[in-house]
């Protein structure tokens, strides 16, 4: 099945919009990544991590799209700085489950009050347009809509 011309093109369009809206506020997330001593790297893999449930190193390569032996070298960093501990899988020794530990979860709760807001871009639209993109971006990611 074929996508029509007009709809690949909406799509495109949609796409470079939405990169163009990332990198106009880039310089706001380096500046997070900064002022809490992270790589953007290190900042995407804690605030990949939930808190509350541990994640396999495999899982958080696959969130981030790289390899294990880079994830490897992220949470070697994130390690070093009491961020997040490793732990061995219970029912396979080899799996290497990802925790974030106290001092994580405070460095996570700094760059949500950091990046966790909209910028000024979304915060033009009405709510009803903020709602409806939000809805659409969740139902583009797979998430319920």
């Amino acid at each position: 099945m074929s996508t029509a011309p007009s709809q690949t093109s909406a799509a495109s369009e949609a796409w470079l919009l939405m990169s163009r809206l990332f990198q106009a506020n880039r310089g706001h997330f380096f500046a997070a990544c900064s002022e809490v001593d992270l790589s953007p790297p290190q900042v995407i893999a804690l605030r990949s991590l939930r808190p509350d449930d541990p994640m396999p190193m495999s899982e958080l390569a696959g969130l981030m799209h790289c390899d294990n032996s880079n994830v490897t070298g992220i949470v070697d960093r994130l390690e070093d700085r009491r961020l997040v501990v490793r732990q061995a899988g219970t029912r396979d020794r080899r799996v290497k489950y990802l925790l974030v530990t106290k001092e994580g979860i405070a460095v996570r709760a700094r760059l949500e009050e950091l990046l966790g807001h909209a910028p000024e871009p979304l915060l033009s639209l009405s709510p009803a347009e903020q709602r409806q993109l939000a809805a659409l971006l969740r139902k583009a990611v797979g998430e319920s809509v």
